[in-house]
């Protein structure tokens, strides 16, 4: 028996960043409980087999679109709007990362980072906001990082564009709350995907990863499906400006060597 109070049945969910990883997980959770969903990427071929690869029993809308572009996000929403009526829950999860010294950052490799990561989600975000706020409904999910907890060496853009967009989440659930629009984040942790896969096929970086984190094991893009699906469902109708942070324990407290 299904409960009605963690539904998604029937809603319109625009997942933006769906390609794979994270996004495709989180596309696939509202598709097979009923949700329409529509997926956005940047690479019309890789969009549309990530697509099919979902769409076997529950069918999804593939629509490219580069978050880097604000024509491409205003062409994106419209067509999502107008095939579909409306945007019931977006989730923002189409980011770039790259690992160097701070210093070693060029002035188009940091635009990079934040275009897509920060200024990609905003826009992204007041489209369908406006959307959103003409209907007096409608749930923002946007995915944060483990840096605005505590920023890793190397990645200081990355850190830097996360710590803005959940400033944005804060600004955009004051602002609209008033008006029907909710607006949350989830923050993974350590999480496998194909970006991450060389990182973490190393044995010295599983081993710490396990002595940092109470759970013990790496994540799953699967893993954020559950509070995806929550943040956007009838369960978290009160809930707004939040950061659920789905990472295995890793922020509860630091690891160090001393036993019991």
């Amino acid at each position: 028996m299904t409960d009605p109070l963690f539904s998604v049945r029937g809603q319109v969910v625009l997942v933006s960043g769906a390609s794979r990883g994270i996004g495709h997980a989180i596309a696939a959770g509202f598709a097979e409980r009923g949700a329409r969903v529509v997926v956005t990427g940047r690479d019309p071929a890789t969009l549309e087999k990530a697509a099919r690869s979902i769409s076997a029993d529950h069918p999804v809308r593939a629509v490219a679109c580069d978050v880097a572009d604000p024509s491409s996000i205003a062409a994106c929403v419209k067509t999502v709007v107008d095939e579909l009526g409306h945007v019931d829950t977006l989730v923002n999860v189409a980011g770039v990362n790259q690992r160097m010294p701070v210093e070693s950052y060029t002035v188009e490799q940091y635009d990079h980072i934040v275009d897509i990561n920060m200024r990609g989600a905003y826009l992204m975000s007041i489209e369908v906001g406006k959307h959103m706020l003409a209907r007096g409904a409608g749930a923002q999910v946007n995915i944060d990082s483990l840096n605005t907890y505590a920023p890793l060496e190397h990645v200081t853009p990355y850190a830097m564009s996360k710590a803005g967009l959940l400033m944005m989440v804060r600004g955009l659930a004051s602002e609209w709350g008033s008006r029907g629009v909710r607006v949350n984040s989830i923050a993974p942790g350590f999480v496998l995907t194909d970006l991450t896969r060389a990182v973490w096929e190393r044995e010295d970086m599983q081993a710490w990863m396990r002595r940092n984190t109470p759970l013990g094991r790496l994540g799953a893009p699967a893993d954020m499906v559950g509070a995806a699906v929550f943040l956007a469902s009838p369960a978290s109708s009160f809930m707004s400006g939040q950061t659920i942070r789905v990472d295995g324990g890793i922020t509860a407290g630091i690891a160090w060597p001393l036993g019991g």
